[in-house]
């Protein structure tokens, strides 16, 4: 009934091993239950997005009182100015803000509103970055562009990440043309010193708008964004994931001057930037302010980076016992983890990833990646690291004798790829 199998790719069937869990029906704090009872200690919780926990106590309590009140008006609700004023006393370097519920909704309206602001139709964005929208101007530059008319082609440009040649590149042939770089201020990878700084700066020789994609590391690298952190401030950013522990919430903010071009109070032709039926739904952003007030009352920022320091050491030392170095182990940030897997040669396996997944699992550990969340424990990173050890056993054979021999099913799939 449903293409795919899920309503999310990132979720879908072929991310996952054959001896998944089919569908999850329960969670709470960093533990989620399938359907058939059996129980996962969950990492990377929701793409990201559930950072204090599953069904977390207060967030889950200011959301129910919420519902007694009603949830869409024909008029805005005083909880829009509310979260407006909480959003910007957190995020203070920006001006406006605008909710809506998806990231893909913030990330095009900022493409829309940097065209309209700068009067050019060129967007670039970052070739090593997998993912900031699901509408044309960036699926167009994916190999997953069935469906995506070819007339649009010409009109998203690519550069690298950490490479300023690249950029000054591409400013060099299309000098009028571009009226923003896109990306993520940072991933699995830090930006190199002096590089977001650069982009700032080439951004504002040549006329050009710089927008960060804050998705994942807004409310996870620092309470303030990325851009507190790497002290680099873009004209515009986008949130969502963490913003509001699993409750649909995004946010597009930055320069009044900018973001005002969507508003009235101004003469220029009128923007259609963000208009949506549940962008201001009030479960939401009752759910935002609440995972705020979390964030600045509990020291998670601290906690996600102590929790993700304790797993990255286990993982460190099982990997060395089992002499697996450089062919698996976890990268980036404490807060962040992501795993890789590698096979003999070095070279990244779909295979092997889908086995150490499969092994994982087995042993009661779920996720996609390693990304902890405010609710991980001393003792579920503990159990994590001994599901890891008895996991890299089973991936140090299968590099010497074959991973066909202990995988069940096929490989998994990356999602941005031409044919099935």
């Amino acid at each position: 009934m449903i293409p795919g199998g899920s309503h999310t790719y990132a979720k879908g069937t072929d991310q996952f091993p054959q001896m998944s869990p089919g569908f999850i029906a329960r969670g709470q704090g960093c533990h989620v239950w399938d359907v058939d009872g059996n129980e996962f200690i969950e990492y990377g919780m929701g793409l990201r997005a559930v950072t204090l926990g599953h069904a977390f106590p207060r967030v889950v309590d200011a959301v129910a009182k919420s519902l007694q009140l009603g949830t869409n008006f024909s008029r805005p609700s005083a909880l829009e100015v509310q979260a407006a004023e909480r959003f910007l006393q957190v995020l203070p370097q920006y001006e406006m803000v605008k909710f809506a519920k998806n990231g893909s909704d913030v990330t095009t309206a900022s493409v829309k509103l940097a065209r309209a602001y700068t009067g050019r139709s060129k967007i670039a964005v970052c070739a090593d970055h997998p993912f900031f929208s699901c509408d044309d101007w960036f699926m167009t530059a994916t190999p997953m562009h069935a469906g995506i008319p070819t007339e649009g082609d010409a009109l998203t440009l690519k550069f690298r990440y950490n490479d300023v040649a690249s950029v000054e590149a591409l400013f060099a042939a299309h000098p009028h043309d571009i009226a923003a770089l896109i990306l993520e201020p940072a991933t699995s990878v830090e930006p190199a010193a002096g590089y977001l700084a650069s982009l700032r700066a080439l951004c504002d020789r040549h006329g050009c708008l710089l927008i960060f994609d804050e998705m994942i590391t807004g409310f996870r690298f620092h309470l303030r964004g990325a851009s507190a952190e790497y002290n680099v401030t873009p004209d515009l950013a986008t949130f969502g994931k963490a913003l509001a522990n699993g409750f649909a919430l995004s946010a597009l903010t930055g320069r009044r001057e900018i973001m005002q071009q969507g508003g009235l109070m101004h003469d220029h032709d009128r923007v259609f930037l963000l208009s949506t039926t549940h962008g201001a739904e009030t479960t939401g952003l009752v759910a935002g302010m609440e995972t705020m007030r979390c964030y600045e009352e509990l020291n998670v920022i601290e906690v996600l980076d102590r929790q993700g320091k304790r797993l990255a050491r286990g993982v460190a030392q099982v990997v060395s016992q089992h002499g697996l170095q450089g062919r698996l182990g976890c990268m980036g940030r404490p807060c962040n983890l992501v795993y890789f897997t590698r096979d003999a040669s070095g070279q990244p396996s779909q295979a092997l990833r889908a086995l150490f997944m499969q092994e994982m699992i087995r042993h009661g550990i779920l996720g996609p990646s390693f990304v902890v969340s405010f609710s991980h424990t001393d003792t579920d990173i503990d159990r994590t690291i001994d599901a890891f050890d008895r996991s890299a056993s089973v991936y140090a054979r299968a590099l010497s004798e074959g991973v066909e021999k202990y995988l069940i099913g096929p490989p998994v799939k990356p999602v941005m790829r031409q044919k099935n």
